[in-house]
């Protein structure tokens, strides 16, 4: 992603930070605890279409990214190796695990609704977040236990959760305190509750605990070391993305597709830089991996990796300016699976350094914007993978072609799932494979001119509004989950109509006045405020119309 453009990019770094480079061993703030693993036998291999080519891919596919001394040429001098002698045998690994026991990133603290319930998935798990009247958060499954209606679309009165099929409203915790229908001398039963997940505040991000049989296991609540230190300033977005969950977090640990498909996206992606990289895995645990990437051209691996279950990834870097103080760079990316085909991120991205001068001249709505740009640069992409891999039902090393010099940690992530994939509702793995059992609807990325487009369709009855219903429009994917763009947009509107009357009278005026000295001053202020409608026009634009690649065809 582009938002790893300062881990690429040793020309940023170096321009805007002035700093000597240094390559600390990495400081594991949470070791990832493994499992006991077991041994299960291997399926036989699927038949192939292309039998002499596909069966190279399966004979090398693996993970680590450093060429074994006596490897043939050919594809195994330029395709990823066998990470283990795994690979080898006629068995795999697989660990215990249950997706259920573990904590999910819901939502950024700050962007939670005041008040009104808030509707988030989980998997396939519908729950509903929101703030009772003691400001506590509260987390149930998001469906009313009388009909079945979605809390989610209900309302907070006086801080109890209010269906607003029938008016059953809900305490805190659950419990039933009101049921308008109910005849005076009755009882509520006691099965009209709702069923309660555990959550947490933790970093300014919210935490749920999806397990109903367990008890929630503090120490897995991811904790960020840097994030925690003085100084340390970011700026975080939300995106709403029309992909499964695995697609996007491959992705992210993908930094060789940063110079081609986020070309001067901004200052530091350039596709003539695109280049082969280094790749050390330095840990594997049932809980993920862990190492290093540079660019080989440098002989060096400056950042530092980390993928945790069930989906944190983090990049990291230290430099030592030239004054001896070290200072911390963090890219963080929490994913929640959303449904089969779609998922949510959160994007954390800073750092110790202070921001230069001219980075503060810039609001934050315009990184968000640039965010969303970025992500919608691949969503064609990685849209289409989504549904090849489901046409398809095979296993990704029947699929992928992945290269030593860029795919190490694709091919980390999908070995991974091959030992946890089977405690997951789905998952597509580098050997193994399990498909969800709900179809999912898979929905394409508009391009070209039908991105425009949806870009003002009308949803819910609004005639030409930017709500347009679906996860490919800029607007729904991100301003309607951050109050800061959603302020912004509503702001600039405001604006842009005021500007509007104000054009119109003093057009007005400018014809009906007759000296010329007057007529020049209406004009003028006619001017100034087609001007400022222009700007408000292209603020709002920024944070609602999608990116649109110029060269692509109508």
């Amino acid at each position: 992603m582009a938002l790893l453009h300062p881990f690429f990019s040793d020309t940023f770094l170096s321009k805007t930070l002035n700093f000597s480079q240094t390559f600390p061993s990495p400081r594991i703030t949470h070791a990832l605890s493994p499992r006991t693993p077991t041994v299960v036998s291997r399926r036989r291999p699927l038949k192939l279409r292309n039998r002499t080519k596909r069966r190279a891919v399966a004979e090398v596919g693996g993970g680590l990214a450093v060429e074994e001394e006596g490897s043939s040429g050919g594809d195994r001098s330029v395709l990823v190796g066998p990470s283990s002698e795994e690979d080898g045998r006629a068995e795999r690994v697989v660990a215990d695990y249950d997706w259920t026991e573990e904590w999910y990133p819901l939502y950024l603290t700050q962007n939670l609704p005041d008040d009104a319930p808030l509707g988030l998935t989980v998997f396939d798990k519908q729950l509903v977040l929101y703030r009772d009247g003691n400001g506590v958060l509260r987390c149930h499954e998001d469906r009313c236990p009388h009909r079945l209606a979605k809390l989610s679309e209900g309302q907070l009165v006086d801080g109890r959760l209010e269906c607003l099929y029938h008016g059953w409203q809900f305490e805190g915790e659950g419990k039933c305190v009101r049921i308008p229908q109910l005849p005076a001398n009755a009882r509520i039963p006691q099965s009209a509750c709702l069923r309660s997940y555990e959550v947490r505040d933790s970093q300014g991000v919210v935490w749920v605990w999806m397990s109903q049989n367990k008890p929630a296991n503090p120490s897995k609540l991811p904790w960020f070391e840097n994030f925690a230190r003085s100084g340390f300033q970011d700026v975080s977005t939300t995106h709403e993305l029309p992909y499964d969950h695995s697609i996007l977090l491959e992705n992210l640990m993908d930094p060789a597709h940063v110079p081609i498909s986020h070309d001067r996206t901004d200052w530091s992606a350039k596709r003539e830089d695109a280049q082969p990289l280094l790749f050390k895995v330095t840990e594997r645990t049932d809980r993920g991996f862990a190492g290093w990437w540079g660019k080989e051209k440098d002989q060096s691996m400056p950042n530092f990796l980390r993928f945790e279950a069930p989906c944190v990834l983090q990049n990291n870097r230290e430099l030592v300016d030239k004054d001896g103080k070290k200072h911390y760079f963090s890219g963080l990316f929490l994913c929640r699976p959303s449904g089969q085909g779609k998922s949510m991120l959160i994007v954390r991205f800073g750092g110790t350094k202070r921001s230069t001068p001219i980075a503060k001249l810039f609001p934050k709505w315009y990184f968000h914007q640039n965010a969303s740009k970025v992500f919608e640069q691949d969503m064609g992409f990685l849209s289409s993978q989504n549904e090849v891999l489901l046409k398809e039902k095979v296993p990704t090393k029947e699929l992928y072609l992945n290269l030593r010099s860029s795919d190490t940690w694709v091919a980390e992530y999908r070995k991974w799932m091959d030992k946890v994939g089977h405690g997951m509702p789905y998952h597509f793995g580098h050997s193994s494979i399990s498909l969800p059992k709900v179809p999912a609807v898979v929905e394409h990325a508009p391009a070209g001119l039908l991105a425009s487009i949806s870009a003002s369709l009308p949803a819910k009855g609004g005639i030409g509004t930017i709500h347009a219903p679906n996860l490919s429009n800029r607007y729904f994917r991100h301003v309607i989950h951050c109050k800061e763009c959603a302020s912004v947009v509503k702001a600039f509107r405001a604006w842009k109509n005021a500007l509007s009357a104000v054009a119109l009278v003093t057009t007005a005026f400018a014809i009906l006045v007759s000296g010329r000295q007057w007529k020049a001053v209406f004009l003028v202020l006619t001017t100034l405020c087609l001007a400022g409608i222009y700007a408000c026009s292209t603020a709002i634009a920024m944070n609602t119309t999608n990116f649109i690649r110029i060269h692509r065809r109508l």
